[in-house]
């Protein structure tokens, strides 16, 4: 067991359940950490939720992807985000119109210049695209679907529900390939996608029936690989415990995931280490925890000085 919450619409009521569970847990022997416990609050996350007495936020780290998207810098990258942007056309008021100035770009023999209505079209569209309707909160028992890409450097997928015959956004991941990973081949890139979701977004997809969409069909051939790596081995042991079924689905239609997968980050300002310290003073260490006080005032019954 990882994360619970204890709720109620009373507080007296709330306290009775709070009851219950500790029992529960002294009952079965669960430790709990006391510094990660968090009583009466009155605003809390939950699976990137921010739930309080008004209703339900989204949390950035669910958006995060999109929230960060740097500026187009060629007529591919605009193809790419009004790819992704069109496909949630149906939730956007007035899309052609909002994001006329970008589609202006692609017209031919216009020489690239990202201008002011380029830029705000650029943000209406991501700010559209990280809220409601778009965006929607996960309905437990129904299907989830993931639709991954992959690319020479990055993984992105996005975590979704067909609601009322509409696809919808649940989550955007994007994530950059290490050192390592960069040396997969195509396959193997995109069956990483599939394993890191499944990795990050676990607590949706377990127990539940989850659709995976691939543009590379070779994935499936690998997971029927007899003389596979070990690399490859771990990856399939790990998909045992997930409902999933793998569905093929052409480049040109999983537009979402690959513009995510395509999203260049600056891999060696990341990666390179400061030669200097931000802080070069130690202002304080505290040599003992800080219950130390307390319990020593309960063994000698002496408050101590100051």
């Amino acid at each position: 067991m990882d994360d619970f919450s204890v709720f109620e619409s009373s507080f007296d009521d709330c306290l009775s359940n709070l009851r219950k569970v500790l029992e529960r847990c002294r009952e079965k022997n669960l430790t709990l950490n006391w510094e990660k416990c968090h009583f009466m609050i009155k605003k809390g996350i939950v699976l990137g939720h921010i739930i309080f007495q008004d209703g339900i936020e989204v949390g950035k780290a669910k958006t995060e992807p999109i929230v960060n998207l740097p500026l187009p810098t060629c007529v591919k990258d605009v193809w790419s985000f009004l790819g992704h942007a069109g496909f949630y056309r149906h939730f956007i008021n007035d899309f052609s119109k909002t994001a006329k100035p970008l589609f202006n770009l692609l017209a031919k023999d216009v020489s690239f210049h990202f201008s002011k209505e380029c830029h705000e079209a650029f943000s209406k569209l991501k700010e559209a695209l990280t809220s409601a309707p778009v965006l929607h909160s996960p309905i437990w028992g129904e299907s989830f679907e993931l639709m991954c890409g992959a690319s020479d450097y990055a993984v992105g997928v996005v975590l979704g529900q067909h609601i009322d015959r509409k696809p919808q956004v649940i989550y955007y991941v994007s994530h950059t390939l290490n050192d390592a990973q960069l040396n997969y081949t195509v396959t193997e890139k995109e069956f990483l996608a599939m394993i890191f979701d499944f990795e990050k977004l676990r607590p949706y997809l377990i127990g539940s029936h989850v659709i995976v969409y691939t543009d590379d069909s070779a994935v499936k051939h690998l997971l029927s690989k007899k003389d596979a790596k070990p690399r490859l081995v771990r990856w399939i042991l790990l998909l045992q415990e997930f409902d999933y079924e793998i569905k093929d689905k052409k480049s040109s239609e999983n537009l979402v995931a690959d513009h995510l997968s395509r999203i260049l980050y600056d891999r060696e300002s990341k990666s390179s280490v400061s030669k200097c310290f931000p802080d070069e003073q130690l202002y304080v260490v505290h040599p003992d925890p800080w219950y130390a006080d307390i319990v020593n005032y309960l063994v000698t019954g002496k408050i101590p000085e100051g």
